[in-house]
């Protein structure tokens, strides 16, 4: 592998396979704000040698199952006070609708969405639930992961920080799980800053299930939030400490970057949104630091331009419906599958559909859902081209 003309031999050594130390990322970005070309050039050779020309993405339905959320994000719309139109407690009625209804458009994924634990904080929470027979948010979402599986889709369920107990339940019917590490900053929670009033983002407990999640050997979806206030710093040592994790249990799947946009009636509506060019420097940086992730940016949150970010580092495009909106970024819709196909291809890459557990993590998955999974999957453990087109 050629050496790049670059004054950072820590770049090079990444080229070389050596792995590289908080401090040399450090300067691999001082050094690539003047000159980030050769930055993702680096980030480029990377994500070709472990990933080829393949960019993924997953077929889902959105089940935003209740939007109630004890926590209060200073960038966040997906969160609903009782009072408003938005709000939504899906019924197990509603559940069955739409993955019946997903299952005819061919989607693979049920994805179940939740604010974090609002049984403690609304008591309209706690009464809806039960109502239905259950004691928490958690217990809710196993009876809806049995319905979506029993209708041929496959459950990742991104619900704040479920305890161990509570994620070994769910991995009898996900085939994957996810929380947001968003930063390790505890910086970020202090007064005035986004996580202030949102104890679930304390990093040391975003950082703990994944640690439980490592231990339980679930296949994990984690990921930041760029541009919320961080410093470049912060990023790499939340990237860090992503792969500190992923070394020691394997079970990190896909990092997801999300570029921050400001939204209307949230504290940080007037923040500027991510410098692109920034964004894509932390794309790159996260490639070089971990050259064999799963990498991740949302398309409709870069809609003018998110296939040029084929070319510093990222393999994946997320999940993408063609049913239900983006519940958490709803004013940004999804780009229609088929133009991410014709962008992904003009690109240079081939365009398939994965299920919610990547591939080569498929290892991790109980053998009653891998069996469940092998109707529709491929040789290569990716969804057969002629199920989800």
């Amino acid at each position: 592998m050629s050496r790049l003309v670059l004054n950072s031999e820590s770049l090079n050594k990444v080229l070389e396979g050596k792995e590289i130390s908080k401090n040399d990322a450090y300067q691999i970005y001082k050094i690539s704000t003047d000159y980030p070309s050769a930055l993702f050039q680096a980030a480029q050779i990377l994500r070709n040698k472990n990933h080829s020309n393949l960019v993924t993405f997953s077929k889902k339905a959105f089940f935003n199952i209740v939007n109630l959320c004890r926590d209060t994000c200073s960038y966040c719309t997906y969160k609903a006070e009782p009072n408003e139109s938005k709000l939504s407690m899906m019924a197990k009625s509603e559940v069955l609708q739409l993955s019946k209804l997903a299952k005819k458009h061919h989607c693979v994924e049920a994805l179940f969405v939740t604010g974090e634990r609002p049984e403690q904080k609304y008591s309209e929470a706690k009464n809806w639930l039960k109502s239905n027979g259950y004691q928490s948010t958690a217990e809710y979402l196993v009876h809806c992961s049995e319905i979506a599986l029993s209708e041929g889709l496959f459950p990742h369920t991104n619900a704040g920080n479920l305890t161990k107990s509570e994620m070994k339940n769910l991995k009898k019917t996900n085939v994957s799980m996810g929380v947001m590490l968003e930063n390790v900053s505890q910086r970020l929670s202090e007064k005035n800053m986004p996580h202030n009033l949102a104890p679930s983002k304390n990093p040391k407990a975003r950082l703990q299930v994944l640690e439980n999640a490592g231990i339980l050997g679930i296949p994990m979806t984690t990921g930041l939030l760029v541009g919320i206030g961080e410093t470049p710093f912060e990023i790499i040592d939340s990237i860090f400490a992503i792969k500190k994790i992923h070394n020691k249990f394997g079970n990190i799947q896909e990092i997801i970057l999300q570029n921050f946009q400001p939204k209307p009636d949230t504290a940080m509506k007037d923040f500027p949104s991510t410098q692109e060019n920034y964004f894509k420097m932390i794309v790159a940086l996260t490639r070089i630091i971990i050259p064999q992730m799963n990498i991740q940016i949302p398309p409709n949150l870069s809609p003018n331009s998110y296939q040029s970010f084929l070319s510093v580092g990222i393999n994946d495009w997320g999940g993408v419906s063609p049913l239900t909106p983006d519940y958490v970024n709803p004013e940004f819709s999804w780009p229609e599958i088929t133009k991410i196909e014709n962008n992904s291809e003009k690109a240079g890459f081939k365009l398939k559909a994965r299920f919610p557990v990547y591939p080569e993590f498929f290892n991790f998955v109980n053998p009653e859902l891998k069996e469940k999974m092998s109707a529709i999957k491929d040789d290569d453990n990716l969804v057969m081209e002629r199920y989800w087109k």
